[in-house]
């Protein structure tokens, strides 16, 4: 044979690997199942906590009514699992997890037992559940390390029942009490939203056991990350000073509307990914931030997916920080049954 046709036959065997993946679409696997497709809203927000203080209520209420629209049967949120909290709690501490000692207290229960016994309480959870009920299950959601389920089962209580008793003690309705005024996407709409539409608890999904880069220098790893995105080039500036302005303004329905365009997308995942992946840093610092962002990424996806896995067809709301947006449209989008809602449709 010649060394001309040795060379073709070099390069059908070298594509030959690329060319058999290219064949597995993945998205049409399920172009012939059977039933209702889940449909999936994630809702990329500002952190609330981070505005100054004064958030009025009203201003959200748009943003609420327009989701309440969307009818889910799921919302999660961008906090931790009291059971991941639970397992690394060295890793995380009091600056991601919220305390459950005074719930345990309380109720004679951790972590691990209480998050059992809420799962028994919900599969017998009557139609039209006494305020006792209630104020039983908000207890557990506390001792769980869920506060934001704990506030939903609050919010439902007729104001004279939000007092103590059922596990309930003073510091409790204490703490439930205060909530109201924490400035958290968490508790402000997904918890108020949750309460309106009967909903019985939110679904915590947030990870950062993938995130967590073990670095000899962290001072050193902070300073290239903040280089590699001061030179990404993308045009963050300009977007910060028009999400303030609306801020200032109070004109929160128009904040999410802007933070949720494709532009707006398309600005965050630069901003996040273009600087770090061209910097030239020694030590490669910002690829090893690029791997944990994707790694948390993926995590928070599968703990999404986990929520609705026996509920084929069911509508998912998603609430969590705008710059994660992009990959859980992306990688959500991929999954069998499926289908993402465009976050635009929803807030016109």
């Amino acid at each position: 044979m010649s060394m001309k046709g040795m060379r073709w036959l070099w390069t059908c065997a070298l594509a030959l690997p690329f060319a058999t993946q290219a064949q597995v679409d993945l998205a049409s696997l399920d172009r012939a199942a059977t039933g209702p497709r889940a449909q999936v809203l994630v809702l990329g927000s500002v952190h609330l906590g981070e505005l100054p203080e004064g958030l009025r209520e009203e201003t959200l209420a748009p943003v609420i009514e327009r989701l309440a629209a969307f009818k889910p049967d799921i919302i999660t949120i961008e906090q931790l699992p009291g059971e991941e909290c639970a397992r690394y709690a060295e890793l995380y501490g009091p600056r991601f997890c919220p305390r459950t000692d005074d719930a345990r207290q309380a109720t004679s229960l951790d972590v691990v037992a209480a998050g059992a016994q809420i799962e028994t309480t919900l599969k017998n959870w009557a139609a039209q559940p006494s305020p006792a009920q209630r104020r039983h299950l908000a207890a557990l959601f506390l001792a769980a390390g869920d506060p934001a389920s704990a506030y939903v089962q609050w919010l439902q209580l007729p104001a004279a029942e939000r007092r103590a008793g059922n596990g309930l003690d003073d510091a409790l309705v204490s703490r439930l009490a205060g909530i109201a005024a924490s400035n958290s996407e968490s508790y402000r709409i997904a918890a108020r939203l949750a309460a309106r539409l009967g909903l019985q608890r939110l679904y915590p999904v947030d990870n950062h056991t993938g995130d967590n880069v073990q670095v000899d220098d962290g001072q050193a790893f902070g300073k290239a990350l903040q280089d590699a995105w001061n030179a990404s080039g993308t045009s963050m500036a300009e977007r910060q000073a028009q999400e303030k302005a609306l801020i200032e303004r109070g004109d929160m329905l128009a904040l999410y509307r802007y933070i949720n365009t494709p532009e707006s997308m398309r600005v965050n995942a630069e901003h996040n990914i273009v600087g770090p992946m061209r910097a030239a840093a020694p030590e490669r610092y910002p690829q090893m931030w690029v791997a944990g962002w994707e790694t948390r990424n993926l995590r928070m996806v599968a703990n999404i997916r986990e929520a609705f896995r026996e509920r084929p067809g069911a509508r998912v709301l998603s609430i969590v920080g705008v710059a994660h947006k992009p990959w859980f449209d992306g990688w959500l989008g991929q999954l069998q049954g499926v289908d993402i809602v465009d976050a635009q449709q929803v807030l016109k």
